[in-house]
């Protein structure tokens, strides 16, 4: 008799869950596989300047751009210094609750880095900024709030509905109970090179939220948070279908995603305060990152017996859990290997960590 017939199937699913987080610890000690934790990095910049910095991408010379509640977008130059990025402004952009709600979410370079993504959480505006003319344009406004979005190497833009959310209280709400309302989207680039209406290409998701589409490989991961899972599928970018859907890792709260140097997928887990490293081809993880206190562990395990009942876990996001990030631990930006990476969250600064 095996373990699945004596347990119900959501008791077994949640022991081959802590099993697999367990497993992540042990073969990242036993096969010395590189990782670092907290204590190997510094916020940054000092003076806690940023605002809601979720997200962002590093230019080659190291400069970031980062997701700025107060500005749109915000420039953290090589000396930490802090400028408006994007000019915003001229869009009338502002975070002003409860008249305006903004949150300048997942920020992604289009494919050829002239231009830079930028999705709105909570009022569902999809930015494009010139990276030369450091101009922002809005290229869509969808009716929900707007998690991740990304445009693909033929011009057609991808992004990901998290939940039907017009404002934070209703995102807020998707986390504090399973609602299958989440959704992927395309919209197609037209002949004339604009872009034409929006098809709906994955429906009925538990918090769809970051994905990458991986188009040396033919596929697009998805990070599906209230199922702890990242989705694989086969992906045809000409025609913009997806297909034959597997599940390629088990993780608490999967959140943004990007493919490292090394071509392992790294993704920031919020409620375990760490990152991932995932290897797309067998879906092999361990950790990579480490922020996670004893508290923060036991309240990431009561959580996931919570999910398991459709129940959500926004409680038990503290500061206890969130311990010494500024913030709740939401996304990373990568350079090249040589480069340091960066641990994007929810609070006013960045964590710097060196590589070497």
């Amino acid at each position: 008799m095996t373990l699945q017939t004596i347990l119900s199937p959501k008791k077994a699913y949640l022991l081959l869950f802590l099993f697999l987080i367990t497993s992540c610890s042990i073969e990242d000690n036993s096969s010395q596989k590189v990782s670092w934790n907290i204590s190997d990095g510094a916020e940054y910049p000092e003076g806690g300047k940023l605002s809601r910095p979720e997200h962002g991408v590093m230019l080659a010379d190291g400069t970031l751009i980062v997701a700025d509640q107060r500005y749109g977008l915000a420039k953290i130059d090589l000396f930490g210094k802090v400028t408006p990025f994007g000019n915003f402004e001229a869009l009338d952009f502002q975070h002003n609750p409860p008249k305006v709600e903004s949150a300048p979410n997942g920020v992604h370079f289009t494919p050829d880095k002239k231009h830079i993504i930028t999705a709105d959480v909570f009022n569902g505006k999809i930015y494009k900024t010139s990276i030369e003319t450091k101009s922002s344009e809005i290229i869509y406004s969808h009716k929900y709030g707007v998690n991740v979005a990304i445009e693909d190497s033929t011009g057609s833009l991808w992004f990901t509905q998290s939940t039907e959310n017009q404002n934070e209280e209703r995102l807020f709400k998707g986390l504090d109970e399973a609602i299958p309302d989440g959704a992927l989207y395309r919209i197609p680039i037209s002949r004339d090179g604009t872009l034409s209406k929006p098809e709906l290409i994955l429906k009925n998701l538990y918090f769809a939220n970051g994905f990458y589409i991986d188009e040396k490989r033919n596929k697009l991961y998805l990070s599906e948070m209230m199922k702890n899972r990242v989705l694989s599928f086969d992906l045809d970018i000409l025609t913009g279908s997806v297909s034959n859907q597997t599940t390629l890792a088990v993780i608490p709260t999967p959140d943004n995603m990007e493919l490292n140097s090394d071509g392992k997928l790294w993704v920031a887990s919020p409620l375990s305060n760490q990152i991932y490293s995932i290897d797309p081809e067998n879906g092999e993880s361990y950790v990579v990152f480490d922020a996670q206190t004893q508290i923060g562990l036991q309240n990431m395990e009561k959580a996931v017996k919570r999910m398991e009942l459709g129940e959500g876990f926004t409680e038990l996001l503290t500061p206890e859990l969130t311990g010494e990030m500024p913030g709740l631990l939401t996304g990373l930006i990568i350079g090249n290997e040589a480069q340091p990476f960066y641990v994007a969250n929810l609070g006013t600064a960045l964590i710097k960590v060196s590589k070497e």
